[in-house]
């Protein structure tokens, strides 16, 4: 028997006319635009286990006419490290570890900016434990994954609540090593993202206390090498490597089960658990350029950090922020 996995006729029909429109206006632009011979170049590129890697070949993006090396980096510190030490030319995370790029005067640009889900970014507790809300996490053993997202909304829900982190017994962790921590009993609750949240629900029974809706923008920078930038060869890659992941984006919306499957075969994630994920999502996936509205949000983001004590400094954001491939990223109108 088929499963059926609901989708919202008006959502498909809006990504669907999307599609078409982006698809009309990159054909047009590369019409007028001089063919470059991109052989020779190869995209040092950061990926996530069961993202743009999978992303791109299901949605048949990936016959590029250049060579990418993916590198697989699980969180977007790696990514701005590999990108500042010149062993990556583009990556990608949340607003977080760019804050602490900021301050650092890290060699790294936010060149686009994804819209991914929130309902995906949860604050867990045990199945056995006596917690009902934020705050009843004083005193008790909660894991996050320190320069996050998972960092930021959980010190935000603790404000919230009347808590900070010096009331809770605060366990920094990778997701990997806190899947296993929150299996083992070793924590009360977990702020955490992605496949590894789901897996804590699914298979050890957790149970969502509050998620990213309402603490987090949805934006996601994606993070360019200022060298790679200024390489003639290597930006026309990443112009067209940006434009692949702008339709890809657009594509899950229509086509999340195909997605689902190639994310599986990486990430061992049950098909049936990623599409639960996707039904329940806080809003469509896109990828657009980067607008005035994204910029002040990040540097809400820096300022808070700095409230709570986590930065040692100020942090200026906009520098960071590259708005060169705004043309060929240009939304089309709703």
């Amino acid at each position: 028997m088929k499963p059926e996995f609901p989708l919202d006729r008006r959502r498909l029909l809006q990504a669907a006319a999307a599609w078409s429109a982006m698809a009309a206006a990159t054909g047009t632009a590369r019409a007028a635009a001089p063919a470059r011979d991109l052989s020779g170049v190869t995209l040092r590129v950061g990926t996530y286990k069961g993202l743009w890697r999978p992303l791109l070949t299901a949605s048949g993006q990936a016959d590029t006419p250049y060579k990418v090396d993916w590198r697989e980096l699980n969180n977007g510190v790696l990514h701005i490290e590999a990108i500042n030490g010149d062993a990556l030319d583009l990556g990608s995370g949340s607003e977080i570890p760019p804050v602490f790029a900021a301050r650092q005067k890290s060699s790294v640009k936010l060149v686009a900016v994804t819209h991914e889900d929130l309902n995906n970014q949860a604050t867990l507790a045990r199945k056995d434990s006596p917690i009902r809300s934020i705050a009843d996490f004083k005193g008790k053993r909660v894991g996050y994954v320190r320069a996050t997202t998972s960092h930021y909304y959980l010190a935000r829900q603790l404000a919230e609540a009347g808590l900070s982190f010096s009331d809770i017994q605060a366990v920094s962790l990778t997701p990997a090593d806190g899947l296993s921590a929150f299996a083992r009993g070793d924590l009360d609750a977990w702020a955490i993202y992605g496949y590894n949240g789901q897996l804590a629900r699914t298979q050890y029974g957790a149970r969502t206390i509050k998620t990213g809706v309402g603490y987090l923008s949805g934006n996601f920078p994606i993070y360019a090498n200022p060298r790679a930038l200024d390489d003639a060869l290597r930006r026309a890659a990443l112009s067209d490597l940006l434009q692949r992941l702008q339709r890809s984006f657009a594509w899950i919306n229509g086509n999340f089960l195909a997605y689902a499957r190639a994310q599986s075969a990486e990430t061992r994630v049950p098909v049936g658990d990623l599409v639960e994920l996707f039904n329940g999502r806080s809003g469509d996936y896109s990828l657009g350029p980067v607008t005035d509205a994204v910029v002040r949000s990040h540097q809400q983001v820096a300022d808070t950090f700095l409230k709570i004590g986590v930065l040692d400094g100020p942090a200026d954001v906009k520098p960071l922020w590259d708005r060169s491939f705004e043309s060929v990223l240009r939304l089309p109108a709703a």
